[in-house]
């Protein structure tokens, strides 16, 4: 059974975070990275301007971006592996920059990225690094959230209490 196709907003963080990857790695100019991911096969099937966006901000303001999640990390900054720590800035970008995503959108999106580009437990830790940071900077939103998950685990769980 084959995959599912990937949407073009995938894609676009798939290319987003191998520049951001690139730019960790060896301080490649943007506009070197751009040209670069565009030769890239597949790069045509992507959402473009989300592709930018995300390159671009991310890159533009990762000094910020680790000022956001560092205090939700267990060790240093230049003890993550370079995916973990690109796919936490993209996610911290995407968070505080892009509020028309919801933060579930956001989370769950880098889970994929770390499943599929990064370490074994990757996903858990960037899915933890990422929860802690949405309920400081999308309190409202997180808690509303948080309902739906109470109220619908309360709904399965008196399941039966309801009359025939």
């Amino acid at each position: 059974m084959s995959a599912a196709p990937k949407s073009p907003r995938r894609r676009a963080r798939e290319f987003a975070l191998q520049g951001v990857y690139q730019w960790l790695l060896n301080q490649s100019a943007l506009t070197s990275i751009e040209s670069q991911m565009a030769e890239v096969g597949g790069f045509d099937k992507c959402d473009r301007d989300l592709f930018l966006g995300l390159l671009r901000g991310t890159i533009g303001n990762a000094a910020d971006l680790q000022v956001g999640f560092a205090p939700f990390i267990d060790r240093q900054l230049n003890e993550l592996s370079p995916v973990e720590r690109g796919i936490l800035l993209m996610g911290t970008f995407e968070m505080v920059h892009r509020p028309d995503t919801p933060y579930r959108v956001i989370i769950n999106e880098a889970i994929e990225l770390a499943k599929g580009y990064g370490g074994t437990d990757g996903h858990r830790f960037v899915n933890g690094v990422l929860d802690k940071l949405a309920a400081r900077l999308r309190p409202e939103e997180f808690e509303a959230n948080q309902q739906q998950r109470r109220a619908a685990r309360a709904a399965k769980q008196g399941g039966g209490d309801t009359p025939a």
